[in-house]
């Protein structure tokens, strides 16, 4: 690992590194999980054309999700970090 910090210094993302990351980081956010598949399925399910129509899309969809939804989401994205 030495190897690697000498090559790119405040660049390698370990413990014990020198570049502090994020405890929000997308990587672990219920968005990196779940709501982007999700939208993603919603939103090119009607192939939107130009630029303005996607946009509007992705406001539509994430209108539209239902709270309980969110609510599931977080329960079970929690029940898997205390594995």
């Amino acid at each position: 690992m030495s190897v690697l910090w000498e090559m790119f210094p405040q660049h390698v993302i370990a413990r014990g590194s020198d570049v502090l990351w994020p405890a929000c980081s997308p990587d672990l956010s219920v968005c990196g999980y779940f709501l982007l598949g999700y939208f993603k399925s919603k939103v090119f399910i009607s192939k939107p054309r130009i630029t303005a129509e996607l946009k509007q899309r992705i406001k539509d969809e994430i209108a539209a999700i239902p709270e309980q939804m969110t609510r599931r989401v977080m329960e079970n994205l929690g029940a898997v970090f205390e594995k």
